[in-house]
């Protein structure tokens, strides 16, 4: 088994899963960690027995003994220090969105394409077995050709305080605040309903309309030095490869769901509803001969391997990159020309 030794690029809340996924896993070892703060470094290096600590990627770079970085780093700073980890030839496991633009995001396939190193982007809801499951039996033919689907990502964190308070928490209120990186709704989590539409459905985006929508939070839309001036819901008009149009949304204000995935998608020879509500799955299916009577199915799905497991599959030639940095460029892509559509009153954009 070929030993894998992980740097983590930035020690936030997210930087805890990739630490506690990669650790899990025979052969990987934590070596080395990097953030510019000195006590939340520290604390992390602590907390998972890592040897290393560095102030600056440039030091870490300058080391140089691992084999490949998990970036954790804010959506921002991904393009940044990505770049260098991949001239490095470094193996790379980005967190979503790539990048904040399709400029920098294909900058950064490019780059790792010709770096000839495993890249993956942490889209984790492919960790989803129902989401797999339905994937494979969309491309099996099992519903025939698509001809409609209706998709959701339904939070409710705006209205009720389950994460934490909104109003008082800095990792909560920059996501409201453009001045402060956010895209808003769109940006955040807009890239994993997308994600989770087109991978099932086995096609492309080619246009895209979108309408986004702020909504009032504060007296003066501010709170201390956050401006609350992101999209909080965002709905779009999607078509795909085969012409099919359907609708995607997302939102903050969905009361009664903390962090919900809904996707019907429906066939001319089959239909079928997939749902992550609770971190449980569910996939449905009515299927032929069941069509004249709509009678649905239950689906078993089977476990599937995490972005983590697979990275490391990956680099030791045990298995397929994905999804990687030109699937996360072409989503931002569409992500791009959704913002796009809806800064010109949702005008259908072409991706």
């Amino acid at each position: 088994m070929q030993p894998v030794r992980i740097l983590i690029l930035g020690t936030g809340g997210m930087a805890e899963t990739h630490a506690r996924e990669f650790s899990a896993i025979p052969g990987v070892e934590l070596v080395a960690g990097v953030d510019t703060r000195p006590g939340p470094l520290q604390a992390f290096c602590e907390k998972h027995d890592i040897a290393h600590a560095f102030s600056s990627l440039e030091e870490a770079m300058e080391w140089g003994e691992f084999d490949a970085a998990a970036n954790v780093t804010p959506d921002a700073a991904h393009y940044a220090t990505t770049l260098p980890l991949l001239a490095e030839g470094k193996h790379v496991l980005c967190e979503k969105p790539l990048a904040t633009n399709a400029s920098d995001a294909q900058a950064m396939a490019d780059a790792a394409a010709q770096a000839g190193v495993v890249n993956m982007v942490n889209l984790t809801y492919r960790n989803v077995p129902a989401l797999q499951q339905a994937a494979k039996m969309v491309r099996a033919g099992d519903i025939g050709t698509i001809r409609h689907f209706e998709a959701s990502y339904l939070q409710s964190w705006l209205t009720q305080p389950a994460w934490g308070d909104w109003r008082s928490e800095s990792q909560w209120l920059w996501r409201l605040s453009k001045d402060h990186g956010s895209k808003g709704v769109l940006g955040d989590v807009g890239i994993h309903i997308l994600d989770f539409t087109t991978f099932i459905a086995a096609q492309e985006a080619t246009s895209v309309s979108c309408r986004l929508a702020t909504y009032d939070k504060a007296p003066d839309g501010r709170i201390g030095d956050y401006n609350l001036d992101a999209n909080d819901s965002a709905t779009m008009q999607i078509v795909l490869e085969n012409g099919t149009i359907g609708t995607v949304a997302a939102t903050r204000f969905a009361s009664g769901h903390l962090n919900d995935l809904r996707l019907r998608l429906y066939g001319d020879r089959g239909g079928l509803e997939v749902s992550l509500e609770k971190n449980v799955s569910r996939l449905r299916a009515c299927l032929e001969p069941d069509l004249e009577s709509a009678t649905w199915q239950e689906i078993e799905c089977p476990a599937t391997p995490t972005t983590f497991q697979r990275f490391i599959a990956a680099i030791r030639k045990e298995g397929p990159a994905e999804p990687d940095f030109s699937r996360g460029a072409a989503l931002q892509q569409l992500l791009d020309r959704a913002e796009d559509s809806a800064l010109q009153d949702s005008l259908s954009l072409a991706v």
